[in-house]
């Protein structure tokens, strides 16, 4: 074995830091899980109701929900997440870690998927919601039951690229010492003295991220191949 491999191996690959780390990324994982699983739908639902009011509010109400979307996509969810839970503190507010990274995630998040939700209830054509009230239906009804599958459709896709994207963001949680799947291979390369547990948790993303990775492509072709007819 030539001699540059064999200390790749030993430095990335090693056996014994891997089952000495295991434990910890699989605890890190767990959380990477939970938090995904509780910012993910979060997000989705305050941004469906940013887009729903865009579509739906009045002046003013649109131009204070676009001031919320180019808010919270200019600012990075490190720096919200600094904000949150370091800043909050000499305000007298005090969130817990988790709860302070499912926040930040959240915001950052609902204007990305707010935007998205705008774009795609503006892409249906108004005749469609003009129909679905002309027949009883309240506007509010008519949004919910005509329009938003017609733009759910549409947008399919930028929203599971987004949401691919949030999953990735919880990492940043290692900011306010949560032990994500990224900071439990931090603490157990420290404990190893090998790199080989942070090269384990590029792994578990790779096995975790892929499928979902997978689909937002197939998403994305279908998008395109619609446009393109």
């Amino acid at each position: 074995m030539p001699e540059g491999l064999q200390i790749l191996i030993e430095n990335f690959f090693d056996w014994e830091s891997a089952l000495r780390a295991w434990p910890l990324l699989v605890q890190g994982l767990a959380l990477t899980a939970a938090l995904a699983v509780t910012a993910l739908p979060l997000g989705l639902l305050l941004g469906l109701l940013i887009g729903l009011g865009c579509a739906l509010g009045g002046r003013l109400a649109r131009v204070a929900l676009i001031v919320w979307i180019d808010l919270f996509r200019a600012f990075p969810v490190l720096v919200l997440l600094i904000l949150i839970y370091y800043g909050l503190p000499f305000l007298g507010l005090s969130l817990p870690a988790f709860a302070a990274a499912v926040l930040a995630l959240v915001l950052n998040n609902s204007g990305y998927y707010g935007e998205i939700f705008r774009a795609g209830l503006a892409s249906v054509p108004h005749g469609q919601r003009e129909a679905a009230v002309a027949l009883g239906l309240t506007p509010l009804r008519a949004a919910w039951l005509v329009v938003l599958p017609q733009a759910l459709r549409a947008v399919a896709a930028p929203l599971a690229s987004n949401s691919l994207e949030l999953v990735k963001a919880t990492s940043v949680a290692a900011l306010a010492a949560l032990p994500e799947l990224l900071r439990s291979a931090r603490v157990a390369q420290e404990q190893t003295y090998n790199p080989t547990p942070l090269m384990m948790a590029a792994l578990l993303y790779f096995v975790l991220l892929w499928p979902f990775a997978h689909l937002v492509a197939r998403l994305e072709r279908r998008m395109l191949a619609r446009e393109a007819r």
